[in-house]
């Protein structure tokens, strides 16, 4: 499928002809049909990431949610190595009331940009420890996957949660969509569910969409507890914070309370084929990107409270309608300087797209309109 065009947002510059490649939004074949895949299958001989299964195009490789309508994966390359700033200003504090908010963008196992992002704001300090006394920090899921420190990114946002809240501020997460992936990948892995168009399974879902087998050997009780327990989406001074793109959180509740119930509910039912249908209305983007997209923030605004949406998930070259090189021979990648801001200014994208050598976000709420 070919996006026509798209419109940028308020402020964002005119309309600009998109010009996607035919692999743009493609399904694997496996979502719409039994093979390749089938019960028996052990884990060892599912395509690895970067591999396409037997018998597909090479296209429907490691890049593809098993989804509608979602992106393929732009090839990083090595991890980047970073050194911080001894220098940089902790994250400035009010005379009273709560601390500042900010807001993280999604980190994908790219810890040592985490590290960096977080420094550079005053965050942490050159240890790694919470520096930021009474500040509020709001982490917009997808910690896990495609990149190479899913748990240690896990693990280091569990002990600023600690940290945080020992200095009188907090650190807290919500529940993107590979946390439920990686979930489903744990708890239900080659047992197959209905993805509505045929037979899929958890594990073949999460090795398609980046699984990371370091991740997997090293995911604990805890982990798995932890994030069952992330809320869906809040509110915080006015900003509607959320994962994904998406009205489908409306499917869940007319109340911020009721769909982080509904979320928790079923995740507590342990039913591989209802997860799997949470995962993939979580798995949906582009929701306020085109015609008509403020109106369904509106539409979530209305529903749960706030004046904006703040959401990760979809990166924002592909909301521009950039791509960065894919075969990442001349080390190019997408020009990411901060959040966009669109749908009529009511909706600010946090995704800066790290898993295509984009930018890891974290940005101090409320920007300037």
């Amino acid at each position: 499928m070919v996006e026509g065009s798209m419109t940028q947002g308020a402020g964002q510059g005119p309309e600009v002809e998109r010009t996607a490649t035919l692999r743009d939004f493609r399904v694997p074949a496996y979502v719409h049909e039994p093979g390749p895949y089938p019960q028996s299958t052990p884990p060892s001989e599912v395509p690895g990431p970067g591999e396409a299964p037997e018998g597909y195009p090479q296209e429907y490789s490691a890049a593809y949610t098993p989804t509608e309508r979602d992106l393929p994966v732009i090839n990083r390359g090595d991890t980047l190595q970073v050194t911080l700033d001894p220098t940089a200003a902790p994250a400035p504090q009010p005379a009273d009331g709560p601390g500042p908010l900010f807001v993280v963008g999604d980190v994908h196992g790219y810890l040592d940009q985490l590290m960096a992002a977080l420094r550079e704001k005053g965050l942490v300090d050159a240890a790694g420890r919470w520096s930021a006394g009474t500040t509020r920090l709001w982490f917009l899921g997808d910690f896990t996957d495609r990149g190479p420190d899913g748990i240690g990114v896990i693990d280091l946002v569990m002990r600023l949660s600690a940290e945080a809240a020992a200095a009188g501020g907090y650190c807290k997460a919500l529940m993107g969509n590979h946390e439920l992936l990686l979930l489903g990948a744990k708890r239900f892995g080659d047992t197959p569910v209905n993805s509505g168009a045929g037979t899929a399974t958890f594990q073949a879902a999460w090795l398609l969409n980046g699984g990371q087998k370091t991740d997997m050997d090293r995911l604990q009780d805890h982990h798995l507890q932890w994030m069952a327990r992330l809320d869906a989406l809040v509110e915080v001074d006015g900003h509607l914070l959320v994962h994904s793109d998406t009205t489908a959180y409306l499917d869940y509740g007319d109340s911020i309370e009721a769909v982080n119930d509904t979320v928790r509910e079923t995740l507590t039912r342990n039913d591989a084929d209802e997860v799997w249908d949470l995962f993939r209305k979580f798995t949906k983007r582009f929701a306020f990107r085109d015609e008509g997209g403020a109106n369904a923030v509106r539409s979530l605004l209305d529903a749960y409270g706030g004046s904006r949406v703040v959401h990760g998930h979809s990166p924002i070259p592909y909301l521009l309608g950039e791509v960065g090189s894919e075969d990442g021979e001349d080390g190019a990648g997408p020009v990411v300087e901060g959040p966009h801001v669109y749908a009529d200014g009511l909706a600010i994208a946090m995704d800066g797209g790290v898993t295509m050598a984009g930018k890891l976000l974290v940005q101090q709420l409320p920007m300037a309109s």
